[in-house]
């Protein structure tokens, strides 16, 4: 039994501690259960929750004190249920169906967008042997990471402030950033440790609150790091904590709409037929869609203005999807776009509330679109701050939700830091959670779609996907869980340095040496697909279910994004 006591003097202020974390997969059982309660919609019957199997190593795999696979694993248990209740309502009872979920495939999970190779590379590798220009038809990264200074624009930093640090975030654009803490984006630094000391002496020039000001003013992606109390005291905490972590609402104001059956189709997979398109970028948007794809969903993945190419590549990603390209500011792609979304169950989107309602796209446009055509549409948006409050509309990334909430404070005291020193945790776990809570609701609202009829609206945020890590009912591994983690896996160096995929490598450095067989052709939980864009080795869907034709996979290789024009694809 899990016992949570105060963290305070080992974590931080506002921090719980498990002091008898159970093993991970029964761990995995009792959040599953505290989720299961909380989550509107949510099926109630304890024999349905009991019945999930869950197995894995007793102890955790990924660094840290954050309980991420323990959640991860929870979320895709939840998936599993979900999905065969897509089953129940489109071919009827069977007393037989199971949910099954590895707990270390769901650790693996976390980090797949290091991990899937093209043609036995990974994107890293790919990268850095400079292949990248040669295989990508289009460059969408434009020098956004091309010099040290505009790579170590997104980073930790101590400020004026005695004990407190702020998250810089270059976003897709770093220019603006050095500029408004007073640097030159051209000047040239040796290498990234000496980017990372100019910007400190910069930043340190500034207070915590200083710093949030002046990027709220110029619209820019930054945030203080908090401390888990610091954060629950914000008001947008508090706004942000009147929404289930699971948000799928149906929308009664809308025009009804009839019950819409389920496709009855050859696949079996739950969502078999169901149409998605997505207008989505980098890591939590795309989440969504490939977690609806390996459900059997058509996705069409919409990509517009510029990516990183190590996004734009990233197989895992974009298995199972088509992708194409679209200019919103060209009249006749625009009218592509919405022919596509004329016939689509699903419209996903992850841009700031109201950024694409200029062009039409917005809730209550396609919820009229879907009152007249008869047929009712799932909205699905996902940010970083939530749905309102005084934040909402502000930029955010994934750094953004692990330094708000406090998971950047604490992982940097399990480091060894005392004095208010953040480190970024070393997977993009807000990103890929946001994504799987998104496809949940897509799930749930599909299925209520199948029996009650009307339209509905899914929001899923990284900073509730973050926050979660610091409730008390979930906690914190002690110090000394997490050094006989670090004892077995003999993870790298983390500082507040690095970026997100240097912070990836480390992971999955010290998963390859301890865990030899957690990748590669002959890991047991790796696919081989093969497409007219090479041979990919991705990360298999977590969920098992107990019909082997009905769970979740990918029947098509990744390709990349912007991969075709607007005009070129349809539906199946």
């Amino acid at each position: 039994m899990s016992r949570m006591i105060f963290g305070d003097e080992v974590y931080g202020p506002g921090s719980w501690i498990d002091g008898d974390a159970l093993p991970v997969p029964d761990d995995a059982r009792r959040l599953l259960k505290i989720l299961a309660d909380a989550t509107p919609g949510f099926t109630k019957d304890p024999a349905v929750v009991d019945a999930v199997q869950f197995a894995g190593s007793p102890t955790p795999i990924t660094p840290g004190p954050l309980k991420s696979s323990v959640i991860a694993s929870a979320l895709h248990a939840i998936s599993g249920i979900v999905a065969n209740e897509l089953l129940e309502s489109r071919d009827g009872p069977s007393p037989n169906r199971t949910v099954s979920v590895d707990t270390d495939h769901a650790a693996f999970w976390l980090g797949c967008v290091g991990m899937s190779k093209r043609n036995g590379k990974t994107v890293r590798e790919l990268a850095k042997d400079g292949e990248l220009v040669s295989i990508f038809p289009k460059d969408l990264e434009g020098g956004i990471f091309g010099t040290p200074l505009r790579r170590r624009a997104t980073a930790n930093y101590q400020t004026k402030d005695d004990g407190v640090w702020f998250q810089l975030h270059g976003s897709l654009n770093s220019d603006p950033v050095l500029k408004t803490i007073g640097l030159d984006p051209s000047q040239d630094c040796a290498d990234n440790d000496e980017a990372y000391q100019l910007i400190s002496e910069k930043v340190r020039n500034f207070g915590a609150h200083e710093l949030e000001m002046m990027h709220l003013v110029q619209g820019l992606c930054g945030s203080i790091c908090y401390t888990p109390a610091g954060w629950e005291q914000t008001r947008m905490a508090k706004d942000l904590s009147k929404h289930p972590l699971i948000n799928c609402k149906q929308q009664t104001h809308a025009l009804p709409t009839p019950a819409i059956p389920l496709p009855i189709s050859a696949d079996k997979r739950p969502l078999a037929g169901i149409k998605v398109v997505e207008l989505v970028r980098i890591i939590a948007g795309p989440v969504i869609g490939t977690t609806l794809a390996a459900f059997g969903a058509d996705v069409i993945r919409v990509n517009c203005g510029r990516l990183p190419d190590f996004n734009s590549l990233q197989p895992t990603l974009n298995a199972g999807v088509r992708t194409i390209d679209v200019d919103l500011s060209k009249d006749e792609e625009l009218k592509d776009l919405f022919k596509l979304i004329e016939d689509a169950d699903v419209f996903v989107q992850g841009y700031r509330p109201g950024v694409i309602a200029r062009k039409g796209l917005g809730l209550d446009n396609l919820l009229e679109m879907a009152g007249k055509r008869g047929k009712g549409i799932v909205y699905v948006e996902e940010n970083c701050y939530g749905p309102d409050g005084p934040m909402a509309e502000r930029p955010g990334w994934q750094q953004i939700a692990d330094a708000a909430s406090g998971c950047s404070y604490v992982t940097g005291r399990s480091l060894g830091h005392s004095d208010g020193t953040c480190v970024l945790p070393a997977l993009p776990v807000p990103d890929m959670l946001t994504g799987l809570i998104g496809a949940i609701g897509t799930m749930m609202a599909i299925r209520d779609r199948a029996r009650l009829g009307g339209s509905y609206h899914v929001f899923a945020s990284l900073m509730t996907a973050a926050a979660l890590h610091l409730k008390p009912e979930v906690g914190l591994y002690s110090p000394k869980v997490v050094e006989e983690c670090n004892q077995k896996f003999k993870w790298d160096h983390a500082g507040p340095d690095l970026f997100v995929l240097e912070l990836l490598d480390v992971v999955l450095k010290g998963w390859k040496e301890a865990i030899p067989n957690f990748s590669g052709q002959d890991s047991p939980y790796v696919s081989t697909l093969k497409g007219d864009w090479g041979e990919f080795e991705v990360l298999k869907p977590v969920v098992r279910l107990s019909e082997p034709k009905a769970s979740p996979c990918f029947l098509s290789a990744p390709e990349p994004n912007c991969y075709r024009n607007s005009d070129a694809i349809a539906w199946k």
